[in-house]
């Protein structure tokens, strides 16, 4: 019996539910908001789950990466009568199995359960030895992490395997694009043929067109023989465009017949050659800007982005990081033949406190040189992390007394001047959304929907805050 979870504040779809006959046997569950469907997600195992596009207490294209965040997360439709475009468009990306827009949704919805229910029992059949073989893989590759925002990242890698799209990978330096590039060459039919590795950033200008197409003999001084090109190399494989941000404009161009046709000419050659490879790009900077700044073509960025993830960096997944360091731990110490060294629960304490700029990459160099700092001791300690990873942990401490003290200091100047418990809390959690709204205003270049997805509420919800702070475009 298959077991459907409808997630409405109100009950009309699902009495009609209960009361329809259907083909494949259902036990519906009721939750009459987004927050009670979460947590009965959490603790129960769905087949289905049908949320209601709009809850009083949110939209629910902004819980859907919550609800699929399990190892085998149930099948979601997000149903609405008349629905917002820019939410419709964030849940689907998000992985919903469909997005129904219909006046009548009560009247589709069975056939269309009934479809998702036998799509999810030949899929679990299918694959969930493969997934666990998966996951078994990318911890041997490295990829390490049992957080919310790493798990999405990895099912989604094991998904986009199966499929011979292209893909862009984008996060910042350090975060494991390269390994999670490797990570979907080996899970794809491609894995027994080649994983060709292109550093954009390392493609010297005037070589650039013989390393990816390859040359013909005597094309150019020094050309002694013909010699096949980096793209012909991954024939029956994976090319992996590591940093393509970095692809001067002009290769840019002719890459992009390269895409469309699997066609291209060597230096020198009188006749085509083709190629048949599947596409991983990845870079550290956002296409997007450059696409605006003229940096980037557009139509190359619509080529690239089949599929499109974007890996987390460590500070927004600091949960994973005692994993990785015990992670990286054993492997250093197992590679040098050195006896296994202890983690002080202050050393672990730094770690989760500093902000790793560099990422995961950044963490491993710091074990690393921990672990050869230790010597003889057999428990690592905060003075064997890097100075600079020290300094910048207790200056953030100091900081953040500091501007505690003042702050305090300037609230309440003395007895006279408390105000009551409530209007003290009231005040308090107002500074800290007009704060908190600024700083999200800015870092995201005043995007609502980009605003609404991060601080998970509704796009009416935000624009009420905005209008209650005053945070109109003049007085930002």
């Amino acid at each position: 019996m298959a077991s459907i979870l409808v997630i409405d504040n109100e009950k009309k779809i699902f009495d009609a539910l209960s009361d329809c006959e259907m083909k494949i046997a259902i036990q519906t569950f009721h939750a009459a908001t987004l927050k009670e469907g979460i947590q009965k997600n959490h603790s129960c195992a769905y087949d289905v789950i049908l949320m209601k596009d709009s809850m009083p207490d949110g939209a629910a294209c902004y819980f859907v990466q919550d609800v699929l965040a399990k190892p085998q997360p149930p099948e979601v439709i997000v149903y609405t009568t008349s629905g917002d475009p820019d939410e419709a468009e964030h849940a689907l990306k998000c992985g919903v199995w469909d997005y129904i827009v219909d006046p009548s949704p009560a009247d589709i919805l069975p056939k269309l359960i009934e479809r998702a229910i036998r799509y999810r029992q030949n899929k679990l059949t299918d694959q969930v030895l493969d997934e666990q073989l998966a996951h078994h893989e990318l911890r041997n590759l490295g990829i390490i992490g049992s957080s919310q925002e790493m798990q999405h990242s990895i099912n989604l890698a094991v998904q986009i395997s199966q499929s011979d799209a292209n893909v862009l990978i984008t996060g910042e330096s350090g975060t494991g694009k390269e390994l999670f590039a490797t990570a979907i060459h080996n899970f794809s039919s491609r894995a027994k043929q080649n994983l060709t590795i292109v550093d954009c950033a390392a493609l010297p200008t005037t070589l650039v067109e013989s390393i990816l197409f390859g040359h013909a003999k005597g094309s150019f001084t020094g050309a002694e023989r013909a010699q096949a090109g980096l793209i012909k190399q991954a024939d029956g494989g994976t090319l992996f465009l590591d940093e393509v941000g970095e692809m001067p404009m002009e290769m840019q161009k002719k890459f992009l017949r390269v895409i469309q046709e699997r066609k291209f000419r060597p230096v020198g050659g009188s006749a085509e050659v083709t190629s048949n490879f599947r596409l991983i790009a990845a870079t550290n900077r956002d296409l997007r800007v450059m696409v605006r700044e003229g940096t980037f073509r557009e139509d190359l960025l619509f080529r690239l982005k089949t599929f499109h993830f974007e890996l987390p960096p460590l500070r927004k997944r600091k949960s994973d990081i005692t994993e990785l360091a015990y992670y990286y731990r054993d492997k250093f110490c197992k590679l040098n033949k050195l006896k296994k060294k202890k983690f002080s629960p202050d050393y672990l304490m730094v770690l989760q406190q500093y902000d790793w700029p560099g990422n995961v990459r950044e963490l491993f160099q710091a074990l690393e040189r921990s672990i050869t700092a230790a010597q003889d001791s057999s428990t690592l300690y905060p003075m064997h992390l890097p100075i600079n990873i020290r300094v910048n942990v207790t200056r953030k401490k100091l900081q953040d007394q500091e501007t505690k003290t003042i702050s305090e200091q300037i609230a309440y100047p003395d007895i006279h001047g408390l105000p009551t418990l409530k209007l003290a809390r009231d005040n308090a959690i107002e500074a800290e959304e007009k704060k908190y709204l600024k700083t999200l205003l800015k870092n995201t270049d005043e995007n609502i929907t980009k605003c609404c997805e991060i601080a998970d509420i509704s796009r009416s919800r935000l624009y009420d805050l905005l209008k209650k702070y005053g945070l109109t475009k003049k007085s930002r």
